[in-house]
């Protein structure tokens, strides 16, 4: 990384390139935060498919404990009627987790990767560094510009 602003100044990486206005700056800031809305969305569905996972594999314990107590009709009804179910029509948890990266996730961050490429030259950021250096305390040792 070079340095654009002196040693007190944000590196080259977060600083907009020549000709990128305030509306583009501010409109890749909002594709960006939609991008973190997407990749917190995509946190949530592989915590629904590790606990519905975890859930499905804790029915061998209920099984056994239910056969064991000598309640083999319920066992036998919890076996056939939800033990492997699909959770939606055809479909485990880990399809869909698939189907969303493969039709949503993926491309969204690949359009993300190209209009950032386009319009700020693939820099990252490039709005919540302008934030930062607005409101940080200049010379003040927990409030530099980098690490």
């Amino acid at each position: 990384m070079s340095e654009s602003r002196g040693p007190d100044g944000p590196d080259a990486d977060h600083v907009r390139p020549p000709g990128a206005g305030d509306t583009t700056v501010e409109a890749l800031g909002a594709l960006s935060e939609a991008l973190e809305t997407v990749e917190r969305a995509r946190g949530q569905l592989y915590g629904f498919h590790q606990l519905t996972g975890g859930a499905d594999l804790a029915l061998d314990r209920a099984l056994e404990l239910l056969r064991t107590g000598g309640h083999t009709e319920q066992a036998d009804l919890v076996e056939r009627e939800i033990l492997g179910r699909n959770v939606i029509p055809g479909r485990w948890t880990f399809q869909i987790v698939e189907a969303y990266d493969d039709t949503y996730y993926r491309p969204f961050v690949e359009v993300e990767r190209r209009v950032r490429q386009d319009l700020l030259g693939g820099r990252r950021h490039v709005y919540e560094a302008e934030m930062k250096e607005a409101r940080r305390t200049h010379g003040h040792p927990q409030h530099t510009a980098r690490p």
